[in-house]
């Protein structure tokens, strides 16, 4: 039996470990990084943002590691099956870049001579914002999108999560917002693309992944997201596990009509037998263990990635493609899934 928590909490008790394990639908937990008995060098906290049309799309990541700051940006040309990356680091930021304690209020501000990135809130919706002088060879990016929440912030569900791992003080708290309607322009260079037309090819969505917390060193984990349409109403999940001790809740969920539906746990079918022998261009299956989620997922572009730096790993392979199969809601109702746009990730972290 999963925990839904269903008033407001205090995320972590005096020990600095999770008061009460379990997910929610909305942002009830309170997180306070004072509250965190880690070292500062072990506290990870993030915001990343990926809109998606059928034909572009766009991914961004502010994060502060501890000991390092993250800042990176991917272009996607899913018409061709490209994609572009750039990543800004600087050494130590220990907290000082304030990420904010809430998702729904405090603004993310990234001012480095190499970029400059903002995720703010304004009049009801989020604003991101970059300025990447440096990004494919000096070619450089900015952009500017808009993201909407369909009845306000706080009045529609999202997945909330928080999981202890096995090791004392050390726990995931995280939120996917995911349906976001999204519009607004990308440059690269020469190219430009637009975001949110009324067409089907650039009508776009975004999902955000708020996550705070204190790793343990060496983690695996699996993801999966999509946002969009499905029996004419606005669609969308988020599926993973690898996680910490998920035993009190999973962070699998369905979104549909802007509520969620909770299900139990969903296993990623890669091909391929032996760990670092997975084909991951190959159709992948999701299987559920309660009946609710069968999907295939058809990949289209892998963005992997392997930097290796001294004690410092992350092996990763994020996925993109489109997800067809049947969703089942709380209420029984099937919801057919036909070439849902999406992604999906297996990830290696030394960190």
């Amino acid at each position: 039996m999963q925990n839904e928590i269903i008033k407001e909490t205090e995320l972590l008790d005096g020990r600095g470990c999770v008061a009460e394990p379990g997910w929610a639908r909305r942002s009830l937990y309170r997180y306070q990084r004072q509250k965190i008995k880690a070292p500062g060098f072990r506290v990870k906290e993030w915001d990343y943002y990926c809109v998606m049309s059928l034909e572009y799309g766009l991914a961004l990541t502010a994060a502060d590691n501890g000991y390092m700051g993250f800042f990176a940006v991917t272009l996607f040309d899913f018409i061709n099956r490209t994609e572009k990356s750039g990543t800004v680091m600087t050494a130590l930021p220990l907290g000082r870049l304030n990420m904010p304690e809430s998702s729904g209020s405090g603004d993310v501000i990234i001012d480095e001579a190499a970029i400059r990135m903002s995720f703010v809130h304004e009049g009801g919706k989020r604003v991101l914002r970059v300025d990447y002088p440096g990004f494919d060879k000096g070619r450089g990016l900015t952009a500017e999108l808009e993201l909407f929440t369909p009845a306000g912030d706080e009045a529609y569900d999202r997945m909330v999560i928080a999981t202890p791992f096995h090791k004392r003080g050390r726990f995931y708290f995280n939120e996917k917002h995911n349906c976001l309607p999204a519009r607004g322009t990308v440059r690269c260079g020469d190219f430009g693309c637009s975001f949110g037309g009324d067409d089907s090819a650039s009508k776009a969505w975004a999902v955000l992944d708020w996550g705070r917390g204190v790793w343990t060193y060496k983690n695996t984990w699996y993801w999966g997201s999509a946002s969009g349409v499905a029996a004419g109403k606005p669609f969308g999940f988020n599926i993973g596990y690898g996680f910490g001790d998920t035993s009190a809740a999973t962070e699998n969920m369905l979104f549909y009509e802007g509520r969620a539906h909770k299900l139990e746990g969903v296993k990623f079918n890669i091909p391929g037998e032996a760990e670092g022998a997975e084909r991951y261009m190959d159709p992948w299956t999701f299987t559920s263990s309660d009946g609710r989620f069968e999907m295939t997922f058809t990949p289209i572009l892998d963005r992997a990635s392997d930097a290796n730096v001294l004690i410092i790993r992350s092996s990763q392979h994020q996925v993109f493609g489109h997800f067809s199969g049947k969703a089942v809601l709380d209420d029984s109702q099937v919801v057919d899934v036909d070439n849902l746009p999406g992604f999906a990730e297996k990830v290696y972290n030394r960190w």
